[in-house]
């Protein structure tokens, strides 16, 4: 299959080199005046948890391809929610097709999304005489992997699994030729009830982790104060009630909680079940350890942050820990 990965990213640069090494042409696109555009390989160190829970560590490099072609199988799109608009414009302006992949924490709701889509005719829609059918060639997913590029070289964790939407949900996007490239790549796929619900619970379950340890450690070195974090019982017991708290934002948010018992289960157990619990899980799970302590993005860390603490104090939501935590993170930056 034919790729582009957008950018030169932590994640897209992850999937990109496990589709490469699977057998797929992968190309990145990249601004002419991106600093990364001069970059032709990426030496890489991963600890990769596909084959093995605790993860094998290893050293390789990724061959960077640049965008040479106008069709494209997928898209791959891993940006900031609020640069997507951008992303569609300059594919758009040079031509570039292809059945998206969007994979960013997303905070708008599905008419918004669907609305810019629409935009760039990545929806379209026509009457068969009865109904409005809409072709849609975007799909959502979210990445279970992290990491940080430094220079020429990509630190990098990936698990073995990959958040999808449902293939009753994947509109007119290949779902069969997807989930083909996930297996060619030796990544299982899980679909939650609603992928977009799904990822808007995410971004607040990680803005009370994140806002935990960026007001309690340095938030100038965010490894640092994950660290810190994983090893602090008296941290991981505010995680929880922080959670407990930006998940009642989610729920401001129109999602149905009840969906995703799997995901709060832990969260809602007494803070002396929870908390060993946890500190244990850091202990022993390398992968999610080595996650944590590589994502050092402070913008991206700080944007998710952000827009959970703005629409919570819009709709009025009571969630003081999270609050304070974030204004204390505020006033160290």
């Amino acid at each position: 299959m034919n790729i582009l990965i957008i950018g030169l990213g932590t994640i897209g640069s992850i999937y990109g080199y496990l589709f490469h090494k699977a057998g797929h042409k992968v190309e990145h696109f990249l601004r002419k005046d991106s600093p990364k555009a001069g970059i032709a390989e990426l030496k890489v160190a991963m600890l990769d948890g596909r084959r093995h829970p605790k993860g094998e560590a290893y050293t390789d490099t990724y061959p960077i391809a640049h965008c040479s072609q106008k069709a494209y199988d997928f898209i791959f799109v891993s940006v900031p929610s609020g640069g997507i608009e951008g992303v569609l414009k300059s594919l758009q302006a040079e031509g570039i097709t292809g059945q998206l992949l969007l994979c960013c924490g997303l905070w708008e709701d599905r008419k918004a999304l669907e609305k810019l889509l629409e935009a760039y005719h990545y929806i379209e829609a026509h009457w068969d005489g009865h109904e409005m059918l809409q072709k849609k060639d975007y799909i959502l997913g979210y990445p279970v992997a992290g990491g940080n590029i430094e220079g020429d070289i990509l630190n990098g964790c990936v698990f073995d699994h990959f958040m999808l939407e449902k293939e009753s949900k994947a509109g007119s996007v290949n779902y069969t030729k997807l989930k083909s490239l996930f297996a060619d790549a030796q990544l299982k796929l899980e679909c939650p009830y609603d992928m977009l619900e799904w990822i808007q619970l995410h971004l607040c379950i990680n803005a009370a982790v994140q806002v935990v340890a960026g007001s309690n450690g340095n938030i100038h070195n965010t490894s640092a104060a994950a660290e810190a974090l994983m090893q602090s019982s008296k941290q991981l017991k505010q995680v929880v009630r922080t959670i407990r708290q930006t998940a009642k934002i989610a729920a401001a948010r129109g999602i149905d909680l009840k969906h995703y018992r799997n995901e709060l289960w832990a969260y809602h157990l007494p803070t002396f079940i929870s908390v060993p619990l946890m500190k244990r899980m850091f202990a022993k799970n390398i992968l999610t350890r080595k996650i944590m302590t590589l994502h050092n993005n402070l913008s991206d860390l700080l944007y998710v942050c952000k827009t959970v603490y703005d629409f919570g104090k819009e709709k009025g939501v009571k969630a003081p820990i999270f609050y304070t935590a974030y204004e204390k993170i505020l006033e160290k930056v």
